[in-house]
């Protein structure tokens, strides 16, 4: 069983990389359009009206799958102070009342999301030509990650693989 977990442990690790990659690639193309945008509005004085909305939807589906990616390697934000003042048994304690609290508002991503995407599927964005619910995926795609991050977390927790630092002091000198 725990072989089996760390197996698919390393296939989450790399769906991360590969969300990572694609996040960063869409930085890329944002930052792409914003530069052809600016090109066309001040140089050829014609800026094409799919731009902005184009940008703004590449930008949301890279925070959010940045955010997801976060999660899985310990990057998004925690109110550490009690781990400061309570003994160093405590730590995966508190660590999975934070991944409980985590997947819950990921699950309310996936969920309120997708009753978003259900509600404005039959809209348009003029400009763009794509359902208005397109700009709700990467509510609902990034929310599914997260939980699955947090269930791949927890379980390494249960199984007694080390996914919670040593100490509070070891996370300071890490950084």
């Amino acid at each position: 069983m725990k072989a089996r977990l760390l197996a698919l442990s390393r296939i989450l690790s790399r769906l991360s990389l590969i969300v990572m990659w694609l996040a960063g690639l869409g930085l890329v193309a944002m930052t792409s359009v914003v530069a052809y945008q600016v090109f066309m509005r001040f140089v050829i004085n014609s800026s094409p009206a799919w731009t902005e909305a184009g940008a703004i939807m590449i930008m949301s589906w890279f925070i959010f799958l940045g955010a997801a990616v976060g999660v899985r390697e310990k990057f998004h934000m925690g109110f550490d102070v009690l781990l400061y003042v309570l003994p160093d048994s405590a730590l995966p304690w508190l660590r999975s009342i934070s991944d409980i609290f985590i997947f819950i508002f990921a699950a309310g991503m996936v969920f309120y999301g997708s009753e978003l995407a259900i509600r404005f599927w039959s809209t348009q964005i003029p400009v763009v030509g794509l359902s208005t619910a397109f700009t709700y995926f990467p509510i609902i795609v990034s929310g599914a990650l997260m939980c699955l991050f947090i269930i791949e977390r927890m379980a390494l927790r249960l199984a007694g693989e080390p996914v919670d630092s040593a100490s509070v002091a070891s996370e300071i000198t890490e950084v």
